[in-house]
């Protein structure tokens, strides 16, 4: 008896140790890595949400039309675990960011790298710019 219910908890702790990773998806899913984006602009609002940060920046084109675009990162705890606060990147501050579109949305891509006005990095999602690494 004690052996049955031995294996029935280490197979509870099994299947309950697996459902973060079923939970997780691709960033593919929602971006498409044939899609560089690279786009300056002031930074209009930072959402500290989970699962992911968001990034909303004021981008002007050419001809001076205004679009709002939404860059998503990584979740919180690991951007506070890479030395980041609330205050390192706040609404005002002039960013170029580097990442890929969306696949449905034109103006949302998810971020590669973040770089300030003055050309410090302040992430840098791959460690290079090609997808996957």
């Amino acid at each position: 008896m004690r052996t049955k219910l031995w294996i029935l908890m280490a197979g509870l702790g099994l299947s309950c140790s697996t459902v973060p990773v079923v939970a997780h998806h691709s960033w593919t899913s929602d971006y498409d890595a044939k899609k560089p984006v690279a786009a300056k602009g002031l930074v209009t609002k930072v959402e500290w949400t989970n699962p992911h940060i968001h990034v909303y920046v004021d981008v002007t084109d050419e001809k001076g039309m205004v679009t709002n675009w939404n860059f998503e990162m990584a979740s919180p705890n690991h951007v506070e675990r890479n030395g980041w606060s609330r205050k390192t990147l706040t609404p005002g501050n002039e960013v170029t960011i580097k990442g890929f579109g969306g696949r449905a949305v034109t103006t949302r891509a998810i971020v590669n790298t973040i770089t300030l006005a003055d050309g410090r990095a302040l992430f840098a999602a791959l460690g290079t710019d090609s997808p996957g690494r």
